[in-house]
């Protein structure tokens, strides 16, 4: 086995029409800068938008959808608050508020540490039943994930449409979203993170649809 570090950020939130969005922001990972998006409509349709085929494979061979697309995926954040995400037919604009106590809390943990596998673990139970959220689990193709949580922003305000229709008021993640074992706290919220996974040392892909 070998670990793949991911380091970034991953936002996740849902809308009043009962689609829940799960953005991945990486400034660093084995296939360079990159975003993809998840998003699950409130009939539970799993969609997962890739900016690359290798990208989509690797996120598609890690987590489960019912449908995948490759399709420019941008990012830009203004001030460190105002984001805005393109990908194909989703637009997704939110704006984040001051840390917290959560936020506050993840910060006091030396990045060498937060991002151990053994301490993740550790807070696994604490993060399900305060936030809703696992710190790591396993994934497919016997892939495992360790999440390292480092800061939380609450998300304040949100705008998201698919294919030019608006989805609704921001509202917390409910129900989960259902992509695997990972998933995203209630609150809507970005969390800076160091995402590590353990794969195969041979190359897997997945029938991704385009």
């Amino acid at each position: 086995m070998r670990l793949l570090r991911f380091d970034g950020w991953i936002a996740g939130l849902g809308t009043a029409s009962g689609a829940r969005v799960v953005l991945g922001h990486w400034a660093a990972s084995p296939f360079g800068p990159f975003s993809d998006v998840m998003f699950e409509d409130a009939a539970g349709h799993r969609l997962l938008l890739a900016p690359s085929r290798e990208t989509a494979d690797f996120v598609a061979g890690t987590y489960v959808f019912d449908e995948v697309r490759v399709v420019p995926v941008r990012v830009r954040v203004a001030g460190g608050r105002h984001w805005a995400v393109s990908a194909g037919r989703l637009d997704l604009r939110f704006r984040t508020g001051p840390r917290g106590l959560a936020g506050l809390a993840l910060r006091a943990v030396p990045g060498a540490i937060a991002t151990r596998p053994g301490w993740i673990a550790l807070w696994d139970r604490p993060a399900r039943l305060l936030l809703g959220a696992r710190t790591h689990g396993s994934a497919q193709a016997g892939r495992h994930q360790w999440y390292g949580a480092r800061d939380l922003h609450p998300v304040t305000w949100a705008e998201v449409s698919y294919e030019g229709v608006g989805l609704g008021a921001l509202n917390p993640v409910e129900p989960p979203v259902r992509f695997g074992s990972g998933s995203t706290p209630r609150i809507p919220c970005v969390v800076r993170v160091t995402t590590s996974v353990s794969v195969g040392r041979g190359r897997s892909r997945t029938g991704a649809v385009p």
